[in-house]
């Protein structure tokens, strides 16, 4: 794995987070924050030249704090949705001696400070740039500059469009390492767009509950096909069982659990604030009388659940994080499932058939039964056994 990150400003270490990942063909940053931090970089310049400060910069979607970090000096407001990115950011700080006074991180769901400089790593979901636009454009003027990258094939004439209706004139560069850069002069009078309301409510089919969806939360406008699989096969709970959604999204298998109106303790994890947040308002709309019987958890998968204290988990797990396809992040969550649970407890995920989780869970449980199929998932459930 390549950590050695060469920049205008020195040369970093940057690993990604959670550390120790089997794909070392993964870095920590991309050619999308090379040419950001560039370009970056020139800005910073000219605005303590001309203002006799320094800027303040915004950075929005820093996966592991490469721009953080590039950009140490500068006063910072850092914007993620991802605790794990607050997480990676923090620890190539510190790895690099660079000092965090200077550095405010906050969640997607803060309202954004004004700034002097923007910083945007497009996100590949659609619906939450449009989020991030609306906010921005809730928050700067015309003498803001306003800078995005992505790789070219992502830079689209919609999301151009996108750009040019929330804060008003954009153009992208010519391409760079197969990356584009977007810079946007934000005008008082924009295209006019189409506002979306976030979060987006829907009804979940075959019931009379509504589902709360953040815009960066996974399956924006319906049930996916992962969990509505395992809505199929939601196991069924005993009084007083701590049952723990690892991975909860938007809270929707949580919310079929406590449907049996027993006595549980439901526990709902997940790393994404937008995932957290959507899960508590889906569960407080639909059956409020039950709140008190749930805890809702920004985690790095059960990092912070002590050993042996769950009954049953459930889990729909991700094969990506970000942009990048791997499998670390359920292996990471099989790991800790098996720690958490008690002697004799359950877990249960829904997965793709092609995934082989069930070899996986064979060899970390020394058991793994199949209770369910179809031509694209599979149920697979596990024991542990002393």
């Amino acid at each position: 794995m390549n950590i050695n990150f060469q920049t205008q400003t020195g040369t970093l270490q940057l690993r990604r987070w959670p550390l120790n990942q089997p794909n070392t063909s993964l870095q920590a940053w991309d050619a999308a924050d090379e040419l950001l931090i560039t370009h970056a970089i020139e800005a910073i310049n000219q605005f303590a030249a001309t203002q006799q400060r320094q800027p303040k910069v915004l950075i929005i979607n820093d996966s592991f704090g490469a721009l953080s970090c590039a950009l140490a000096d500068c006063q910072q407001i850092q914007v993620n949705d991802s605790f794990l990115a607050e997480q990676g950011t923090l620890y190539n700080r510190q790895q690099n001696n660079l000092s965090t006074q200077n550095l405010n991180q906050i969640t997607s769901l803060d309202t954004y400070p004004d700034a002097d400089i923007v910083l945007l790593k497009l996100p590949s979901n659609h619906s939450y740039l449009q989020y991030i636009l609306q906010q921005l454009a809730k928050v700067v003027n015309d003498k803001t500059v306003i800078l995005s990258s992505a790789k070219a094939k992502d830079i689209t004439r919609n999301v151009m469009t996108m750009f040019e209706q929330s804060l008003g004139p954009s153009s992208a560069s010519l391409t760079v390492k197969k990356c584009r850069l977007i810079t946007s002069q934000f005008s008082n009078k924009p295209q006019q767009a189409k506002t979306v309301t976030f979060p987006i409510v829907w009804p979940l089919e075959g019931t009379d509950f509504t589902v709360v969806n953040h815009a960066n939360v996974f399956s924006r406008e319906k049930l996916d096909l992962g969990a509505r699989v395992l809505l199929q096969h939601i196991p069924q709970m005993q009084d007083h069982y701590t049952v723990i959604d690892l991975g909860c999204g938007n809270g929707v298998l949580g919310l079929k659990l406590l449907q049996q109106d027993k006595q549980i303790k439901l526990i709902l994890c997940d790393e994404s604030y937008m995932a957290i947040d959507s899960a508590r308002q889906t569960i407080a709309n639909n059956l409020p009388q039950q709140l008190a019987q749930c805890q809702f958890i920004i985690d790095d998968c059960l990092q912070k659940q002590t050993d042996k204290s769950a009954d049953y988990i459930i889990c729909n797990p991700p094969f990506h994080q970000q942009q990048a396809v791997t499998r670390h992040i359920a292996n990471q969550m099989f790991t800790d499932a098996k720690r958490v649970l008690k002697q004799g407890g359950h877990f249960r995920i829904v997965a793709n058939r092609h995934l082989n989780y069930a070899e996986v869970l064979q060899r970390l449980f020394g058991n793994c039964r199949q209770l369910a199929a179809d031509p694209k998932f599979v149920i697979l459930e596990a024991i542990k056994r002393s």
